[in-house]
């Protein structure tokens, strides 16, 4: 049987897992990290956009 996850928890967990990712690759393209976790957390649209936000900000 499926697990339904939370709204928030699939974008919790994709938050932190980018900023592991800026620590760890600094270099890496910000845009990419976003794509990259809307796949691997399964983020909906509006999730989505939200993590693009938050990776363009310098101040997170």
């Amino acid at each position: 049987m499926a697990t339904i996850k939370s709204g928030s928890e699939g974008l919790k967990k994709a938050i932190a897992w980018i900023s592991e990712q800026r620590k760890d690759n600094p270099e890496k393209n910000v845009a990419l990290i976003a794509e990259e976790a809307n796949f691997r957390f399964d983020l909906n649209p509006e999730e989505s956009a939200f993590v693009l936000r938050f990776v363009k900000d310098p101040d997170s």
